[in-house]
């Protein structure tokens, strides 16, 4: 990669600029997608903002909440979830919203109503805001079935139907992933411009991966086929070197890092929740 040219470059690829340039491929369209993306995007820069500086804004620890998940909310959970909320309302796109922040789902006044439904964990991995660790936001994008009778069940479509799903990682860098049905794409935020630039373009998981990543301090609790698995990173029997372990317990960061990197990340049923959890497990 030449560094020096990517300094000087001066044709920038915007997310703005990439979705309109996606949305001009359907002279249908009236751009209502597209709308609603750039609320999510700033809903991103925003939570990008206060999470850099958390702890001078006293934003780090608990609120004294739990969320749906049984999980004690932290003071950047439950201003996350109030920016994307009034984000995504403000939009006029939405029509349906289910956050893991809040346990009913938040039907949209008819005069902001829109098509569009949106589920989202507005900071999954908070359990690692006060170490500084790697944390992100989670959406994925529906259309309703039928925009004069919104119902629940318009958010319990199958993953497939999704017109969009991606994940915004807060760390070292601020990185926007989004995929649609036309591939996966990457946007890094400079801070100079206030704008994600495409930094990677048509991720690809690599086809093999030295990489597995799981939590091991649920490992007497996994089934046998799982724990044979697990083994078999560790001590491979075909003479190849073993995987190398790498959780961090943040989603957002483990599953970033095996889009770019391949390998596997997981997180099983076991015998404490044999039914898995409320949540896409990922491999």
């Amino acid at each position: 990669m030449d560094h020096q040219a990517d300094t000087n470059r001066t044709d920038l690829m915007t997310i703005t600029r990439f979705v309109l340039n996606e949305q001009s491929k359907y002279p249908e369209s009236r751009g209502d997608f597209t709308i609603l993306l750039s609320h999510i995007v700033l809903g991103c820069k925003f939570v990008c903002s206060a999470v850099n500086k958390a702890g001078l804004a006293k934003l780090i620890g608990l609120a004294g909440e739990t969320n749906v998940q049984g999980e004690e909310q932290k003071k950047l959970d439950v201003l996350s979830n109030e920016v994307f909320v009034k984000a995504l309302i403000s939009s006029g796109r939405t029509c349906l919203l289910v956050s893991e922040e809040v346990e009913e789902a938040i039907f949209v006044p008819s005069s902001h109503r829109g098509k569009y439904i949106v589920v989202f964990d507005p900071l999954d991995g908070s359990s690692n805001i006060d170490c500084g660790v790697s944390i992100g936001t989670i959406f994925g994008i529906y259309m309703v079935k039928n925009e004069a009778e919104v119902s629940l069940e318009d958010a319990l479509q199958p993953g497939n139907q999704m017109l969009a799903a991606g994940y915004c990682m807060y760390g070292s860098s601020c990185t926007f992933v989004l995929s649609t049905e036309n591939g996966v794409n990457g946007f890094t935020l400079d801070p100079s411009l206030g704008e994600f630039i495409l930094t990677h373009p048509n991720i690809k998981i690599p086809s093999k991966g030295k990489i597995y990543s799981v939590n091991e301090g649920n490992a007497r609790n996994w089934d046998e086929p799982t724990t044979k698995y697990v083994q078999m990173c560790k001590f491979p029997q075909d003479g190849s070197p073993p995987k190398s372990l790498r959780y961090i317990g943040s989603m957002v960061a483990d599953i970033h890092r095996t889009l770019l990197y391949g390998g596997i990340f997981m997180y099983p049923a076991d015998a404490k929740s044999p039914n898995g959890k409320l949540r896409y497990d990922v491999l």
